[in-house]
């Protein structure tokens, strides 16, 4: 694997477009070397970037994410930083069960709903009949 990767190779290893990753440096997440017009990623932009689009999934922030990477610290075994990411991964994942339940309790309220209606229109269509 190689240490150093263009704009172009990480936008499609990671399938992300360069205008993600120039963002990224905007905010000050990557920092790749300059020669002109050419950016040139070092390993650990690569592995920054995958450290971004895994908190994306996970459904973090960019700040929490950036937060998360600045926690980095070999010397402790990122201890911190690793019961940084289980609290907002729990976090997330109640919001996320709290969301589910709501979306379960609408459901059935529209299916209540759709079959008053349709048992509304059903009686009126009977008595139309009778008339």
């Amino acid at each position: 694997m190689s240490s150093q990767y263009s704009i172009r190779e990480l936008s499609q290893e990671f399938d992300v477009t360069t205008r993600t990753l120039r963002f990224y440096e905007e905010k000050g997440l990557l920092s790749p070397a300059r020669s002109g017009q050419n950016r040139t990623y070092s390993a650990t932009d690569r592995a920054r970037l995958i450290l971004i689009l895994r908190g994306k999934t996970l459904g973090l922030s960019l700040e929490q994410s950036t937060d998360l990477i600045a926690m980095y610290d070999p010397a402790s075994n990122n201890k911190r930083q690793l019961e940084t990411l289980i609290e907002k991964i729990q976090s997330r994942r109640h919001q996320l069960e709290a969301q589910k339940h709501e979306l379960e309790r609408m459901i059935v309220d529209l299916e209540s709903w759709e079959e008053r209606t349709s048992t509304a229109m059903e009686n009126k269509a009977k008595s139309k009949k009778v008339n």
